[in-house]
């Protein structure tokens, strides 16, 4: 019998993460879920297959613990989800230094500190890997009045960062993706009127959590998928409606 893959989930404590967690487990993964409080958010029931471990993910000693909790407990390191983000709009002549900080640190620092640690360990296994990282259509496809621009030069820095190690890695089978959502019913979104969200869409939809979970599913097990930015987000990537 084939051995159980061990996946590291970032920003694990509800939403798309809570929602990635459980899929995963399901599915027959072992999985380490990592948020700034992930044991005290009861989102999930108690499971051998399951690690939990709480922390700051900007913060370096974090990633070291959730790398060291799936070697000490399942042996190996054979998918990451990126998904852990902030997000907040502000005209740009309003955006800090303390805001681009806030934003870096979550969103690059962290994709750094814990995806140098996972390819490490994808190397020594010699088995390939999956990366996959969650960033929006906002951040190359902008939409008039939604003013991100700070927090979007972080996420497209995401979408950067991917295809290049999908190029440097490819030789080695470790695979880096990228799903960028719209507009997703997570807690997020729970003040902003529905009517106003479903705007933000030719579709005029809003995406459940499951569809993200299951395009992040699709391509950490897709064998020949590398470099690639698949959006769920009802179109909103193809330009003005």
């Amino acid at each position: 019998m084939e051995s159980r893959k061990t996946i590291l989930i970032t920003g694990a404590s509800q939403g798309i993460g809570a929602g990635l967690v459980n899929t995963f487990l399901q599915r027959g993964y072992n999985v380490v879920a990592t948020s700034r409080r992930v044991t005290a958010s009861h989102a999930f029931a108690n499971s051998d297959k399951l690690a939990l471990v709480d922390g700051d993910i900007g913060d370096a000693a974090t990633a070291r613990s959730v790398a060291g909790a799936a070697i000490e407990r399942f042996g190996s390191i054979d998918a990451l989800v990126n998904n852990a983000g902030i997000f907040f709009t502000k005209p740009f002549l309003d955006y800090t230094v303390d805001d681009l900080r806030k934003l870096s640190s979550t969103h690059l620092e962290g994709f750094i500190h814990l995806t140098q640690l996972a390819v490490r360990q994808m190397l020594a296994q010699k088995s390939g890997g999956s990366i996959v990282s969650i960033t929006t259509s906002l951040a190359d496809h902008p939409i008039a009045g939604v003013n991100a621009s700070v927090a979007m030069m972080t996420k497209g820095g995401i979408d950067a960062i991917s295809k290049n190690l999908a190029m440097e890695f490819a030789r080695d089978k470790i695979r880096v993706n990228v799903v960028a959502p719209g507009i997703v019913d997570t807690p997020m979104h729970d003040n902003d009127p529905k009517d106003f969200l479903k705007s933000l869409s030719p579709m005029g939809t809003i995406s459940s959590v499951e569809e993200i979970v299951e395009a992040v599913y699709f391509l950490t097990e897709a064998p020949h998928i590398t470099g690639e930015v698949l959006h769920v987000d009802g179109g909103a990537h193809l330009g003005k409606w």
